[in-house]
């Protein structure tokens, strides 16, 4: 716990939200108590109060505690709202100028994709995924990219209760065709969506830096009509996507 958050018990609440956050799944109140360090009374009331408040809701067992959509709509409200405006919102007008499609940047939520930030191309033939749109982990480029890097157990938690529904003839349909695919984006550096949720659409992505070399929370990634850019001709813009990707990445301090 730190000096400020002693001296302010309210902020002891955010304390804990960042415990949870930082474990990346569920915890009982056992687990919350081992990862903060905090007596068990401290704990159980926070938990309480943090509930009540809607920012973390139970899992079915009653036992666990996990991130409520509260909680997400806030997280994903200030991130959009500081990528509209600023240096995030400049480097990805400047990707765009660059590699002459349209490009976003992306995160998780929950078990979709939500887009943060996008600018669209200058050309007439565009798709309008708009700031806060939401879509499948599974068969979009940033979302497969993100659940690569997530730890093993965390991305099958999250598959198991996921429908791998085939949106086009091209679309990841099974566990074990995905692992295949996570296995090459971690090796490669990079996740393409090949047509895999709207017909004529590419994409590719690479990952955000995080802090301390830690897990990629955030991707960036260039879309287009396979009409004007083909996959091949996408991943050849990777050196320039991934400038932007540590671009973005010293706004948030790291690099």
């Amino acid at each position: 716990m730190n000096p400020t958050s002693a001296a302010s018990p309210g902020l002891r609440l955010f304390d804990l939200l960042e415990v949870l956050v930082r474990e990346g799944r569920p915890l009982t109140l056992a687990e919350a108590v081992a990862a903060s360090g905090w007596p068990k009374p401290t704990v159980h009331r926070l938990l309480g109060q943090l509930e009540a408040g809607e920012l973390l809701a139970r899992e079915p067992d009653g036992r666990r505690y996990a991130v409520a959509p509260r909680l997400l709509r806030l997280s994903e409200s200030a991130l959009a709202g500081s990528t509209q405006q600023g240096v995030r919102h400049a480097v990805l007008r400047q990707l765009v100028a660059d590699v002459g499609e349209s490009c976003n940047l992306t995160a998780l939520s929950g078990a979709e994709v939500v887009y943060l930030d996008r600018i669209e191309s200058a050309f007439p033939l565009q798709f309008n995924l708009r700031p806060g749109t939401r879509v499948p982990i599974h068969c979009s480029a940033s979302g497969k990219l993100l659940l690569a890097h997530l730890p093993a157990a965390q991305r099958n938690a999250l598959l198991e209760g996921l429908p791998l529904a085939s949106h086009t003839a091209t679309t990841l349909s099974s566990r074990e065709a995905l692992e295949a695919e996570f296995r090459r984006i971690r090796k490669d550096g990079y996740s393409v969506d090949a047509e895999e949720f709207v017909e004529g659409l590419v994409c590719v992505a690479v990952p955000v830096p995080a802090q301390h070399g830690g897990i990629p929370r955030c991707a960036v990634a260039l879309q287009a009509p396979v009409a004007r850019m083909s996959l091949a001709q996408a991943i050849e813009r990777l050196p320039r996507l991934q400038a932007a990707a540590q671009a973005l990445a010293r706004t948030w301090g790291v690099g």
